[in-house]
């Protein structure tokens, strides 16, 4: 390092600041205009010469700042929430249509709820940044050094980069298992709620051809809840799967209808249709539902139903969908209430939160 950014990384004796974006540009070996580009507009910089700054970065340490004095203060007033902008259009175009304005909330909409009600009772504003456009360090870069703390959902930041940004900031994960131990962290009961909806289907409803649609093998949720469904097939000496009858990429009301459709063509050309198509999430049930009308298989007199989440949508179809309702909205709520607990108490024990889910029993199972 030179002497001139010694001298700008020391403010006294012993003691070494942040690092800032001279020192990653001289260890990257490009301009601070570059550095900057990287964060801003990542789309505008080589891969190579992005890769080679983002690394430099990881190893400083550095976290990107619109307002250095307010990260070193911790004194912006603002939390932030970081999620994957999985928007399911064909569900909010649903929701539209029905006359009550919170079906239109899926999942991720119920978290900001959560957290914008708890930020404000707490006098914080909350950001969010839900775009995965420039890869996952253009969405760190738009929150980290913004906020006085935020929340994560699994899958949207690289764990790498969430060690970097947790020495800096308060950090907690949401949803799947608890991957960094330092970070407070919250999760659903994902498996035991999926276990005991698929033994009221097995036990109270006499179903034992069951079908079960997931999610892809790094959703920690999803794979959670086909752990239910296993445990719940084992116990009733059904067969058990090793893998989903069917995964889903995106999980959205259209991969749903896919599924439900290339369930039923399946069981066409080899004979015997299920008894109860089980998915990962509301989302996909409701695609099915419609897959379903469409061929003229009645639910659930031919075949049951189910999901999982309780968005509020789930209430609206007809049949309604019998689901596991996990609390999404507190769910944000005590992302806040950690937050706020670490900034006042840096050094506490990190904290894991299991938060309860129940069965919704409806009439897309044969209830209600």
């Amino acid at each position: 390092m030179s002497a001139k950014n010694q001298r700008r990384r020391r403010g006294q004796v012993g003691r070494v600041s942040a690092p800032t974006v001279y020192d990653v540009a001289e260890r990257s070996g490009v301009s601070i205009a570059t550095v900057s580009r990287v964060y801003r507009n990542p789309d505008s910089v080589r891969a190579q010469t992005r890769d080679r700054v983002l690394e430099a970065a990881r190893v400083l340490g550095y976290v990107p700042s619109e307002n250095a004095r307010g990260l070193a203060s911790r004194t912006t007033g603002v939390l932030g929430l970081c999620f994957p902008d999985y928007s399911d259009p064909d569900a909010e175009a649903e929701a539209d249509d029905t006359s009550d304005d919170s079906a239109v909330m899926l999942y991720s909409d119920q978290i900001i709820r959560g957290m914008e009600r708890a930020a404000r009772r707490h006098g914080y504003a909350l950001l969010i940044a839900a775009s995965l456009k420039g890869g996952p360090e253009s969405l760190v870069a738009k929150v980290a050094g913004r906020v006085d703390g935020f929340a994560v959902l699994a899958r949207t930041v690289p764990t790498e980069d969430l060690e970097v940004i947790s020495r800096r900031l308060p950090v907690v994960m949401l949803a799947g298992p608890r991957e960094i131990d330092h970070l407070d962290h919250i999760e659903v009961a994902n498996s035991d709620g999926e276990r005991e909806l698929t033994r009221h289907l097995i036990r109270d409803h006499g179903l034992r051809g069951l079908v079960f649609v997931g999610g892809e093998k790094d959703s920690p949720d999803a794979e959670a809840r086909f752990r239910g469904f296993r445990d719940a097939c084992a116990e009733a000496g059904l067969p058990v799967p090793d893998e989903p009858d069917l995964r889903a990429a995106m999980m959205t009301q259209a991969e749903g209808e896919r599924a439900a459709e290339t369930l039923l063509d399946r069981a066409d050309r080899e004979g015997g249709r299920p008894q109860a198509m089980l998915f990962a999430n509301d989302q996909m049930a409701i695609g099915a539902l419609h897959a379903l009308e469409r061929r003229g298989v009645r639910v659930p007199e031919d075949i049951a139903v189910a999901g999982f989440d309780g968005i509020p949508l789930s209430r609206m179809v007809r049949p309604a969908l019998t689901t596991v309702r996990q609390p999404i909205r507190r769910l944000g709520e005590e992302a806040v209430e950690l937050l706020v607990q670490r900034l006042a108490e840096p050094t506490r024990e990190p904290v894991s939160l299991m938060l309860p889910v129940s069965v919704t029993r409806r009439a897309s199972c044969g209830c209600g």
